[in-house]
């Protein structure tokens, strides 16, 4: 059982339901009847991405990698892990990044340097759930996002402390 007595409540649930609302209808403006390719980073993202995908409309196709820049604990190690990265081809396809939250981009970046490198993308768009813009140390930037958020070390909705909180409909910090 998850002691959440020590997680204090950073983002409530209907907090985050807003904010992918209003994120989708963005997206669904944007494409509109265009296919999209999104691709989901797990583990982190794998809730936002399900509520994400089932409110958009045009045709979509989910893709899911797999990376990880964080050993254990709470700071990033600024080498990013690419656990499982096999795409589909993505040459001239609309292609949306789906991350749980981008700190010090050192993923966002090696994720788009990839594509770019391999495929010839119709449009290549970065979208992430939180955007921790105070911890930045590489050049890089969301094109959406829902959330600007404080340098806390954040858990819930698929955000982890060594593999534990992920499963919180709710974003905290200890």
């Amino acid at each position: 059982m998850i002691n959440t007595k020590e997680i204090t409540t950073y983002l409530t649930e209907s907090e985050l339901q807003k904010g992918i609302e209003e994120l989708s209808d963005k997206l669904n403006n944007l494409y509109k009847d265009e296919e999209l390719y999104m691709i989901c980073v797990l583990k982190g993202a794998v809730m936002f991405g399900v509520d994400l995908a089932k409110r958009l409309t045009m045709p979509l196709r989910m893709e899911f990698i797999r990376l990880s820049s964080y050993g254990s604990g709470t700071t990033s190690t600024g080498k990013v892990n690419a656990v499982d990265i096999s795409l589909p081809d993505l040459d001239n396809k609309n292609v949306l990044i789906v991350e749980d939250i981008i700190d010090t981009g050192h993923t966002a970046k090696f994720l788009t340097d990839f594509i770019n490198h391999n495929f010839r993308t119709k449009s290549l768009k970065f979208c992430s759930l939180l955007d921790k813009k105070v911890k930045r140390e590489v050049n890089i930037d969301a094109d959406f996002y829902c959330f600007e958020v404080e340098d806390k070390f954040l858990v819930g909705y698929g955000l982890d402390l060594n593999n534990q909180y992920r499963n919180l409909p709710f974003i905290g910090y200890i």
